[in-house]
């Protein structure tokens, strides 16, 4: 199954809820699948302006900034400490991704996301969670203790 990689699906933190484990699970029907994954339909599609942020930034929960990156006090405390989670747990860095959007445009940054988590075998999604794809690793994501981390 072909995820699209859509600029709705960047969340205002920089994380790419397409290739969010939860958003992966909605997508391809994990729940009834037996995955137990929450499912979800990304942050600015539930319609929230922030599921992470919307209760400390007052600039990001009322939809005053469309990205972190617009604040001028980016990057602040909270968002260091979800980029620290990011980068140590998933491989990847929301305030790169917020970065790379703000200098070089969201095409570029599509671009860079679908040649990133691109499924090598399936050419669908990888999951940043967990560094499994939905469709070519189902036995793998139902077997598997803790979700949301990467096998090394």
């Amino acid at each position: 199954m072909k995820i699209p990689m859509r600029a709705e699906l960047v969340a205002p933190c920089g994380v790419n809820c397409a290739v969010c484990a939860a958003f992966l699970s909605f997508t391809h029907g994990g729940w009834k699948k037996g995955l137990r994954i929450p499912e979800c339909p990304g942050c600015l599609p539930r319609p929230k302006n922030c599921a992470n942020f919307k209760k400390w930034c007052p600039r990001v929960g009322k939809g005053r900034v469309r990205f972190c990156s617009g604040c001028p006090d980016f990057p602040c405390s909270h968002m260091k400490g979800l980029d620290g989670r990011y980068r140590a747990r998933y491989r990847t860095s929301p305030i790169d991704n917020l970065v790379h959007i703000r200098d070089r445009g969201m095409r570029s940054f599509l671009a860079s996301q679908r040649r990133k988590w691109r499924c090598p075998r399936c050419g669908g999604l990888i999951s940043v969670h967990n560094g499994l794809c939905f469709s070519c690793d189902e036995k793998k994501l139902k077997a598997k203790k803790k979700k949301y981390s990467w096998d090394e």
